[in-house]
């Protein structure tokens, strides 16, 4: 109880300053720290029934789940795990969708030290395979209701590896176990002692991010890092012990331990999962009114949609509080959300290398199109190509001044990559290769990246990983992948393609590039807009100028 007592208790408990700020704000973490003991099974032990998560899926089918639960069913998941063979320090793959053994599964991790490595289940065996051989990765727990079993298959014969592969919703292939049945026949779990336990500086979270020059960096947390989610949930989701909070997310994505997880639990609150494989606006909004749902998150593309629908119609009158992230929040939808009810969307801005780092808090105005201010959390300065701070109104580079000690929140490093590691994190300062200004009231307003990367309805795609699939095409002589604008999802992903000899450039062709891109690569990546050119615009020394084509784009 001593985590409940002591930090849980104190964020519930502290007020706000005169200017805004909580009073005795700090981040602290006890060396021995674990969230699933000091968090899921203090709470448990306290109020076994308070509830924990409330599952549904599209068809309307509900599932409550208890802190009681989820400790037990987290203690069943950790002892299947060490009875495989799985210990401190190893990774194990997670590609659960939305579905509730993902909690357990990586709670069940996080007691044995074990490290959660979610992924996403739109990924192919292309990007499998990345992902299993550079972490190391032998142990997988992923659904059968899609086709990433049959890709994980393919990825594993690929590198003539033997994997452990356990799967839920469906019925298990040749050479995969039964998760479910897996863990109900486990041995009582056997609390870890001595040099087996967790503790705060051991690896928690091993998350792949998307990079512009080569494939995807692996992002790792501590056991700490939980800690700095409690700000997200009291100060921005303005999350209560009894609400009931719904963040729109995958699992394979960060976004999801931001709001679906760690902030929401260490506050005694009630995580609400809508388990879905089509964005529907309506089903969202019926779900919302349904499930009387208090907090919400989402992306930007998600408000896009919803406010194109009569909100008046569904009963939102539980949902007290929004918020919003990913991408830049248009003006436009947030007052017109603002119109249909009553509520303002408070925008964040944060990194998988991090927690949020720029924020409008509950209580600050909201200024739309503004992420915010720098949060307390962290030392946010905007500097310029010289390392030099910018002026009101000037653009910079949104850095997070460190020193010598690292910020509860920050990652430890990219995993087995020190070089890319000094490329960003150096002289006391960690780069986002994020752009902002900041205004006379110390609000931020994004510019774009300082490199190629893609953002797009709430994706990060690197054009990288793209590039190398499009030019696998015989049709591709060159290509170069950018963002381009959208009235709807902001963003998209657009290749721009020179044709090789004894091809002819058309819809036909573009079509074509297109299905050959989702058939070997997550689809969110495929790029939606093809345009053929006679050449790339290049610098003098023959690199592809992909700045040229979205200044095009945009002035377009």
């Amino acid at each position: 109880m001593s985590i409940v007592s002591t930090l849980h208790q104190r964020y519930l408990d502290e007020d706000l300053g005169p200017d805004g700020t909580p009073v005795g704000y700090g981040l602290d973490c006890p060396p021995d720290f674990s969230f699933g003991y000091d968090v899921v099974d203090a709470i448990a032990a306290a109020e076994p029934e308070r509830p924990a998560l409330r599952w549904s899926d599209a068809s309307g089918v509900t599932r409550w789940y208890t802190f009681g639960d989820i400790a037990r069913l987290s203690d069943q998941a950790a002892s299947w795990f060490r009875s495989i063979g799985v210990r401190k320090g190893d990774r194990v793959l997670l590609v659960l969708k939305r579905h509730p053994q993902f909690w357990w599964s990586i709670i069940g991790l996080h007691k044995i030290g074990a490290v959660a490595a979610p992924a996403t289940h739109q990924l192919k065996a292309y990007d499998l395979v990345f992902r299993l051989r550079e972490a190391k990765i032998n142990t997988v727990v992923a659904t059968l209701d899609c086709a990433v079993s049959e890709e994980l298959d393919l990825a594993e014969a690929e590198l003539g590896l033997q994997l452990v592969k356990a799967g839920v919703e469906g019925t298990p292939p040749p050479g995969w176990l039964d998760f479910d049945e897996a863990l109900a026949a486990a041995p009582a779990f056997v609390l870890p002692t001595g040099p087996d336990r967790p503790v705060a500086a051991d690896p928690l979270l091993l998350y792949f991010t998307s990079g512009t020059t080569a494939q995807p960096k692996m992002v790792l947390h501590d056991h700490s890092y939980p800690i700095a989610h409690i700000p997200t949930a009291k100060y921005w989701h303005r999350v209560e012990p009894d609400g009931l909070h719904l963040t729109v997310s995958d699992t394979g994505w960060a976004k999801s331990v931001w709001g679906k997880l760690y902030g929401q639990w260490f506050l005694g609150a009630c995580v609400d999962v809508f388990d879905f494989d089509r964005f529907d606006p309506q089903a969202l909004l019926r779900h919302l009114a349904d499930a009387k749902v208090t907090t919400f998150c989402a992306a930007p593309t998600v408000y896009r949609f919803l406010v194109n629908e009569d909100l008046r119609a569904f009963d939102l009158s539980n949902l007290r509080h929004a918020t919003i992230a990913g991408e830049a929040m248009n003006p436009v939808v947030y007052e017109t959300f603002r119109e249909m009810t009553g509520l303002e969307i408070k925008e964040g801005y944060g990194q998988t290398e991090m927690t949020l780092a720029v924020v409008t808090n509950y209580w600050q105005p909201t200024k739309p199109g503004s992420m915010g201010v720098p949060s307390p959390a962290y030392d946010v300065v905007l500097l310029d190509e010289d390392g030099q701070e910018v002026g009101v109104g000037e653009e910079g580079e949104i850095c997070v001044r460190t020193g010598d000690e690292r910020p509860i929140g920050m990652f430890v490093e990219y995993h087995d990559a020190p070089e890319i590691t000094a490329s960003v994190w150096y002289d006391g300062y960690y780069h986002t290769h994020d752009l902002a200004t900041r205004d006379e009231d110390g609000y931020f307003w994004y510019v774009g990246r300082t490199d190629d990367m893609i953002k797009t309805s709430g994706y990060r795609v690197g054009p990288f990983e793209v590039e190398s699939v499009v030019m696998a095409h015989p049709a591709v002589k060159e290509c170069a992948v950018t963002g381009a604008p959208h009235p709807v999802r902001g963003t998209v992903v657009k290749a721009t393609v020179v044709v090789a000899p004894g091809f002819d450039p058309g819809d036909d062709l573009a079509r074509d590039i297109q299905t050959f891109v989702k058939a070997r690569t997550a689809p969110y990546k495929y790029p939606r807009v093809v345009e053929f050119v006679d050449a790339m615009p290049v610098t003098v020394s023959g690199k592809i100028r992909r700045v040229e084509i979205r200044t095009r784009d945009h002035a377009d």
